[in-house]
């Protein structure tokens, strides 16, 4: 075949009027890429460059221009298809909207250096940063595949897009460039900074990558919770947010600039009775001041009465959901966490090397959470029942039930800090032969783990 024929075979060339977007759904394994040619384009938020090639095999992604566009699309995804999108101009307009009050809070942050500077110079302690200093904490909910996931990208590559209005941090910066909010994903049955079943945060520097997302991120902070479902744990659920808004807080309180740049905070779609609850207690536990309900008007009043007597002011805004969301079965929903697990040990695309080792049964310390019991018959009234603790910490034996199970390596000192303790990172449990007691599991590097102890929970996988 002549070569200028099959290249025309191979890709489309899409011209994409202003305030539109190519949806793609990419479901094979062949590789798709797009090209921006010509104009301004965006994914989610995330900037692409004139004659930069996107991957963008595997993903349901839209490519987004304000201006108009000429893209070069190769391969052949499932569905390419063109349409507006006037969802992305209220999301745009949030965002403005809130990189107004991170502007704001880093003029209160600048004002209180000064003034810390010269209680300092004067043999003074320094004063913590004032409430005044705090940028926005916007939390996001609403039902399963409503767009919550999509926007916290937009909303979190728009800020890092955005330049900060000057001022030094500190002395190893001359001038901040642009915000670098921090992005928390309670989204425990997906996961988008690390493997389904964590709760997490990291702040965010540069816009997401657009291949490999969050998970591409260096050092976040990871607290296990073991489950895909906050419903199998939901005060562990409730208790590793609060540990983690802890954490959060400090870390504003010692930046301004992380202070001002504020929280995205991507959250569950489970969002009626218990959670529902979940949903009110994340909003009060790390403090959020704007709340964007998507897609339901009812849950939109909902949360609006029960914040509406809260003392500190919390807006509450409702948008709707781009046309663009993709509906995902159970189905679905399992392979992407299996894809995100294979990810954390492949890599995106299989470009990393996990090693498999294989040790004595007994040289491991496995435990887990929940399930003892929350305390002697003995000890309580008679005729009361003990139930289970759902924060009791365990040790277990290690028996062939955990095989293909994710193990979470804990940074913990010793098994009574295990439950307030972030994580190193995962172990996958390959084989348990209980004859040879010995254990074989898929590590990310070689060596030693970077932990003693290891935390076990529902988290199974089917990857080979």
């Amino acid at each position: 075949m002549d070569a200028t024929l099959q290249d025309a075979l191979d890709h489309q060339t899409y011209s994409i009027p202003a305030l539109h977007e190519l949806r793609l759904e990419c479901n094979g394994g062949e590789p798709v890429y797009v090209t921006l040619e010509d104009g301004t384009a965006e994914v989610f938020g995330a900037e692409i460059f004139k004659g930069e090639r996107v991957t963008v095999t595997g993903q349901k992604l839209a490519v987004y221009t304000w201006d108009g566009c000429k893209l070069k699309v190769e391969g052949e995804p499932t569905l390419a298809y063109q349409a507006d999108n006037a969802c992305n101009a209220s999301y745009y307009n949030l965002h403005y909207s809130l990189n107004g009050m991170r502007e704001k809070a880093f003029a209160e942050g600048a004002k209180a250096r000064q003034g810390a500077q010269g209680q300092a110079a004067a043999g003074g302690e320094q004063a913590p940063l004032p409430a005044e200093a705090q940028g926005p904490r916007v939390i996001i909910v609403g039902p399963t595949d409503s767009g919550k996931s999509t926007l916290t990208k937009m909303l979190l590559n728009w800020a890092v897009r955005s330049p900060c209005p000057g001022g030094a941090e500190d002395s190893r910066k001359e001038h901040v460039q642009s915000w670098q909010p921090t992005f928390v994903d309670l989204d425990v049955g997906q996961g988008s900074i690390t493997a389904p079943g964590c709760i997490a945060a990291v702040p965010i520097e540069t816009q997401l990558d657009i291949e490999q997302g969050a998970g591409a991120l260096d050092m976040p902070l990871v607290y296990w919770y073991a489950h895909t479902s906050a419903s199998d744990n939901p005060e562990l659920y409730k208790f590793l947010i609060d540990r983690l808004a802890a954490i959060l807080d400090k870390r504003a309180a010692a930046s301004p600039l992380a202070a001002a740049s504020g929280l995205v905070v991507n959250t569950l779609g489970w969002v009626e009775g218990l959670g529902y609850e979940l949903q009110i207690a994340a909003i009060h536990a790390l403090k959020a001041d704007v709340v964007v309900v998507m897609e339901q008007d009812r849950l939109y009043s909902q949360i609006s009465a029960e914040l509406k007597d809260v003392r500190r002011p919390i807006k509450v805004v409702k948008l709707d959901k781009s046309g663009g969301v993709v509906k995902r079965e159970k189905e679905d929903r399992r392979a992407a966490r299996d894809g995100r697990i294979k990810e954390y040990f492949y890599g995106v695309g299989g470009g990393l090397n996990p090693v498999t080792q294989t040790v004595r049964a007994d040289s491991l310390m496995v435990f887990r959470v929940g399930g003892g019991p929350r305390a002697p018959t003995s000890a309580l009234p008679i005729g009361a029942i003990a139930t289970a603790d759902p924060l009791r910490v365990t040790h277990m034996p290690v028996t062939p039930e955990l095989t293909q199970g994710v193990l979470a390596v804990s940074h913990a000192p010793t098994p009574d800090q295990i439950l307030s303790t972030n994580i190193a990172g995962f172990v996958l449990v390959r084989d348990v032969d209980v004859a040879r007691g010995m254990v074989t599991f898929l590590a990310p590097t070689p060596g030693q783990l970077p932990g003693r102890y290891l935390v076990a929970g529902s988290l199974r996988t089917t990857i080979s």
